[in-house]
């Protein structure tokens, strides 16, 4: 009972929730083998009596010993006094600098100047005890909508990037593509597109194809470059079209990477010497970071995709330099500069196209156990656990996404460097970036590897909020935080007073009655859209086609079919303000245009439109709770970018926009 004790309290002092409440408000308690896998994660043993006794006793000597926390979050631009619970000796040193800022000795009390953005390091000592605290001083708030656009109201469209259908592309859509696409909405009057995440999925990942299990956050998918524009590459086709409405995933990859060789090999032979500049200028900014990235790609073409099962000498970037030739890793440092010019030259057309936000990206909430971002953020990354979430009604035994989590503790030893390198990245080409699951920025939700059941730990919201912040403020980019699920208390408003808006999807806005909240009552500061890529389109909802999955698929019985699809039946009446008999009448069209007018009509600073709903697609993109029972992330669009342009849905759904106040009048035909 003494140990259990002592176990509860470490546990409680490190951030292990002692309990949470499922959807359906039942309390689940966390097991001692839950908290000791939890602490063992984020770098505290506590596997036996001894353990845990020891690793108390020295959070407790750590608390007593600090004179501040080690992280300390201040508003930037304002000057901040902060007290110490001892006197100090003291020296700041701000970001980037070498020389101190202010200091200071023999005080309580410390009184720093106004600090711009950004993560200060200030030295304190007291007697022969020495602190390193992290002040990080963040603006007041990300940019909102007015700032970037200059207008309250926007909207745009969302797509599948793989699943765009061209002419000239070899069966995945890339990043020509979206470059195109952004000219033809733009014209129409949008003000952002939006995509799948378009992280590097890793070179020898073959098998991987859903675009929210990355190997690196902050390094592009090099599936999507455009074969017929690399710089100085001539006679390089993208490959023949592919007829198919699925995604070949067994031709492309081959197809494709063996053209990039190709390209590669032509361009050391030809590069213009303004192609080298750029390039070796591009590997310069990239540092450490990138060299390390391609190190990684290179090494995993010899020893396989996971590095967890690599030679112990190749298991950290430390000691993995030079265990690769320069050719090998010049390879993927050149296809990631190819990358990130195409994606800049799609912000580029897109914002030339009229287009006030551009590009919105959205960032997955972590990356692959085996892969890249967890190979390079060893130190930070939380070792025996995974992503996941708690059981509810739609996954009774919950969610493993397999998926890299940071610890909190060592992620704030770390500075939140990693952590920070990935948001820059991500927020380079865009004016939008979604962070899925934001949730996690509160909480996070942790499997043990060992079998134990998964439990919440807490997250450093505050500190967490204010890097976003920065690196939004240093972008000039628009941050929405997906927020669906399990929202705590107060999430949202903390979330709203940092500038980041929130995600509401229509579809999950659900009165007890069957009905739906109105579109005039939608949260002004988030996206509102009716569905995602993990829900039915809105002709799938009009037909069913998510009850007719659940069915085939054994999810449900014939009685419940039916009882579900007697409530659909209401629903859609709800949703178009008719009674249920007039629904069938009515049809599945006037149910798009009604949807996407109150939409239009809400107060949400951004609406968004699926491609898929323009196009009067029946299938959604991904079914959650299945891998191949469902075609997920293959579905290619029935419409090809050519006729984009002149379909008649888009320029319906522009002059609704139009009408409704949001962004700019369609271009005349």
């Amino acid at each position: 009972m003494v140990a259990d004790t002592a176990l509860a309290e470490l546990a409680a002092l490190a951030g292990v929730f002692p309990e949470f409440k499922t959807l359906d408000g039942e309390i689940c308690t966390i097991t001692p083998d839950t908290q000791r896998a939890l602490l063992r994660a984020n770098g505290l043993m506590a596997d036996t009596p001894a353990q845990v006794n020891d690793t108390l006793a020295a959070l407790r000597s750590e608390a007593a010993d600090a004179a501040l926390p080690p992280d300390v979050v201040v508003r930037a631009g304002h000057p901040v006094q902060l007290t110490c619970a001892t006197d100090v000796t003291w020296e700041l040193v701000l970001e980037g600098a070498s020389e101190p800022e202010a200091q200071g000795r023999g005080t309580t009390t410390l009184d720093l100047p106004a600090l711009p953005a950004g993560l200060h390091d200030l030295a304190l000592t007291s007697g022969t005890r020495r602190q390193r605290v992290t002040v990080i001083a963040a603006p007041a708030r990300a940019p909102c909508v007015s700032d970037v656009a200059g207008r309250e109201r926007t909207w745009g469209v969302v797509a599948a990037l793989y699943g765009l259908r061209s002419e000239r592309n070899g069966g995945i859509g890339d990043f020509e593509d979206l470059a195109e696409l952004s000219g033809i909405l733009g014209a129409q009057g949008a003000d952002f597109l939006g995509i799948n995440p378009v992280h590097a999925l890793g070179w020898a990942a073959v098998d991987t194809i859903s675009p929210y299990s990355p190997s690196h956050r902050g390094y592009l998918n090099t599936s999507h470059i455009a074969l017929d524009h690399i710089p100085d590459v001539h006679d390089m086709a993208s490959g023949r079209p592919s007829p198919g409405e699925l995604i070949d995933y067994a031709r492309h990859p081959e197809t494709h990477r063996t053209a990039l060789r190709d390209a590669f090999r032509q361009f050391q032979r030809t590069a213009s010497p303004d192609s080298q500049k750029d390039l070796a200028a591009f590997i310069r900014s990239g540092g450490q970071a990138l060299a390390d990235f391609a190190l990684f790609e290179g090494l995993s073409e010899t020893h396989g995709g996971d590095w967890r099962k690599w030679p112990q000498p190749l298991t950290a970037p430390d000691t993995a330099r030079g265990a690769l030739t320069a050719d090998a890793q010049s390879f993927h440092l050149w296809l990631q500069w190819v990358a990130q010019r195409q994606m800049s030259g799609a912000q580029e057309r897109a914002r030339d196209s009229g287009m006030a936000l551009g590009l919105y990206l959205d960032l997955a909430v972590g990356a692959r156990l085996d892969g890249a971002e967890a190979w390079a953020a060893s130190g930070s990354i939380a070792r025996g656990v995974s992503l996941g979430a708690p059981p509810d009604h739609l996954s009774p035994a919950g969610q493993n996404w397999h998926l890299a989590a940071y610890a909190p503790r060592m992620l704030s030893q770390n500075r939140y460097a990693p952590l920070r390198h990935v948001l820059a990245q991500a927020m380079r080409h865009c004016g939008i970036l979604r962070i899925d699951h934001a949730l996690g920025l509160n909480r996070s939700f942790w499997i043990p590897e060992d079998g134990s059941p998964g439990g919440y730990i807490r997250q450093p919201l505050q500190a967490l909020m204010a890097i976003i912040a920065i690196e939004a403020q240093k972008a000039g980019t628009v941050v929405i935080g997906e927020d669906l699920g399990l929202v705590p208390d107060g999430f949202r408003d903390t979330m709203a007073g940092q500038g980041i808006y929130g995600y509401t999807v229509m579809q999950y806005e659900q009165t007890p009655q069957h009905g739906f909240r109105k579109a005039k009552d939608l949260r002004p500061k988030s996206l509102a859209c009716f569905g995602t890529h993990d829900t039915p389109t809105l002709r799938g909802f009009w037909e069913g086609r998510d009850i007719a999955w659940w069915r085939k698929l054994g999810w449900i019985n014939d009685a419940e079919q039916t009882e579900i699809t007697g409530r659909r039946q209401c629903e859609k009446a709800d949703l178009m303000n008719v009674a249920a008999a007039d629904t069938d009448h009515l049809g599945a069209d006037v149910f798009r245009d009604r949807v996407h007018a109150d939409l239009a009509a809400s107060p949400t600073a951004l609406m968004a439109v699926q491609l898929d709903d323009i196009f009067d697609v029946r299938e959604a993109q991904n079914l959650p709770g299945t891998i191949d029972a469902h075609p997920n992330w293959r579905r290619r669009s029935p419409v090809s970018i050519d006729e984009t342009s002149a379909h008649p849905n888009l320029r319906k759904t522009a002059k609704l926009m139009a009408k409704a106040g949001r962004g700019r009048p369609p271009a005349k035909s």
